[in-house]
């Protein structure tokens, strides 16, 4: 009888020994995932680490390079256009308007490299180019023989910084091509268009137009690229009237407290 309920007490102790183990196993198989999935979390915020502090490091460089290779020159040039003016207007002469014209892109090109180089090195924020600063590329094409009118078409309203931007260099590069091929007396217009979920762009010119697609990463290619980016469409081709047109249209949001079909359509007063 004794020898039955000490085996009994053995097996009881047996079992309990074998719970014992069990679940201080299961506990250290625990511990044991717990500490790989933190060394692998570990290991992906260093890899993103690593990938931020390069962008950031490359940049910088990119900024440098800039810097360095461009700032430079185009102060020299805004220097040199300034002297020629003075000393014409010394001279008793009204400067050239084409050396007015280098002096003034001059500026505003030393101002745009400031502020791409503000951007690398801010990562990314704004630059402060947009849609309201067309009047801006207007004066600036005039300046360069180019007679330009601005319709705004719809009620204008705040869009996006990406897409303000695009804008605001897709109209630039049009311009720049009716100055470079369109001839000498082209005129171009300009035409903004706000939607409910769409704006527009098209600017046309009747000039003779340019030979086909420039190479790519230039020009209209580079203007497709960022348009594409922002899931927008671009068109350029000869005019219906001759010259050259070019038409972007880049998605927007919903204008916030509207319903999408409530957007209105005016037409104010164009600038010639």
């Amino acid at each position: 009888m004794g020898t039955g309920r000490a085996r009994e007490r053995i097996l009881a102790a047996g079992w309990l020994v074998s719970l014992g183990v069990a679940a201080v196993a299961v506990l250290q198989w625990r511990a044991y995932v717990r500490e790989v999935e933190q060394r692998a979390e570990d290991a992906e915020r260093t890899r993103d680490e690593v990938a931020r502090r390069r962008a950031v490091e490359e940049r910088l460089r990119i900024a440098r390079e800039l810097h360095d290779s461009l700032t430079h020159s185009i102060s020299v040039i805004k220097m040199q256009a300034g002297v020629a003016a003075h000393l014409a207007r010394k001279r008793g002469e009204e400067p050239p308007p084409a050396l007015l014209a280098i002096q003034e892109a001059s500026t505003d090109a030393a101002r745009e490299l400031r502020s791409t180089l503000d951007v690398l090195r801010r990562d990314g924020e704004p630059n402060g180019n947009g849609i309201d600063r067309l009047e801006a590329l207007v004066d600036r094409a005039e300046s360069a023989g180019v007679p330009t009118t601005v319709r705004v078409v719809g009620d204008r309203r705040t869009v996006p910084a990406e897409t303000d931007q695009a804008a605001y260099r897709v109209v630039q590069e049009a311009l720049t091509n009716v100055a470079r091929h369109g001839g000498p007396a082209a005129t171009a217009t300009v035409r903004v268009t706000f939607e409910a979920r769409e704006l527009t762009l098209q600017v046309d010119d009747d000039g003779r137009g340019a030979p086909g697609w420039p190479e790519p990463g230039h020009g209209l290619t580079g203007m497709r690229e960022r348009v594409a980016a922002l899931g927008g469409t671009l068109d350029a081709g000869a005019g219906e009237d001759g010259g050259f047109s070019v038409r972007v249209t880049l998605p927007l949001p919903a204008p916030s407290g509207r319903p999408a079909a409530a957007a209105a359509t005016g037409e104010p007063a164009a600038r010639g």
